[in-house]
């Protein structure tokens, strides 16, 4: 569900609070369906709460946006079941008719079938081709009705080791700022001014390791990932070396 409202974040906090429970009553893992961003925050939000229930978040990969919520100790042999992730490879039957395809053109052909966002994590999109991770109760239905995305006619299977994702390299960069503050950082590595950065802080865009970042005067850590919604995110390296001018030159591993 989107959060858009108090009601709406209150409702996902008492389901939050449902699957907490229910696993540790029942002693089961249970699931939440997948979570973007700003549901995720909701949960960082509810953690006092939940605290003593554990839990762990995956997307089906290492770096996915997306991300599915389980309750439940791996340690405790009585809990069974993995999560319900399914990948699936959405391609042409031959490449070399096919237009490029970009990750709003294969969302947008999922939302036309129907499908609730949050039955879909993270969409990995080739020139062609694109790898989707979905909710196992849901793929035997997308490949059998998605035939189509923008004008190309696709087939759909699903892949059970997803080693070929084509999972974007990030770009290594290089950049000089007076200080480690998020809002200078984030200016310069997607080029633009400080009070555009400014903006996006204030538009709550801005996310550290997944969770809503409000303070522009924040100092990022190496190693912290940064979410910039609408531009993409980025791995913080740290400082690589002081100038003679007294300005550092921070590291950065920047995924477009």
């Amino acid at each position: 569900m989107t959060v858009e409202t108090e009601k709406d974040l209150q409702q996902l906090k008492k389901r939050f609070a449902e699957l907490a429970d229910k696993s540790y009553k029942q002693n089961i893992y249970t699931f939440s369906s997948f979570l973007g961003l700003p549901e995720q925050d909701v949960f960082w939000q509810a953690q006092k709460e939940l605290e003593g229930y554990p839990y762990a978040l995956w997307g089906g990969y290492a770096s996915a946006d997306r991300k599915i919520l389980r309750f439940g100790a791996e340690e405790d042999t009585g809990y069974e079941g993995d999560y319900p992730v399914a990948c699936i490879h959405i391609c042409p039957p031959a490449s070399k008719f096919a237009e490029a395809l970009s990750h709003r053109d294969f969302l947008g052909a999922l939302m036309n079938l129907g499908i609730d966002r949050s039955t879909l994590g993270d969409i990995l999109v080739g020139e062609k081709e694109g790898y989707l991770y979905c909710l196992e109760s849901i793929a035997a239905f997308i490949c059998e009705n998605l035939t189509k995305v923008r004008h190309t006619h696709v087939r759909c299977s699903v892949v059970k080791e997803a080693g070929s994702v084509p999972v974007s390299e990030p770009a290594y960069v290089e950049e000089q700022v007076n200080s480690e503050r998020i809002d200078g950082v984030i200016a310069r590595i997607y080029n633009m001014s400080r009070n555009e950065s400014l903006l996006l802080f204030r538009q709550g865009k801005i996310y550290i390791n997944g969770r809503k970042n409000e303070n522009n005067s924040r100092m990022l850590k190496a190693g912290e990932v940064v979410n910039v919604r609408g531009y993409g995110k980025f791995t913080y390296r740290g400082v690589k070396h002081e100038t003679k001018k007294g300005k550092l030159c921070i590291m950065a591993e920047v995924f477009r």
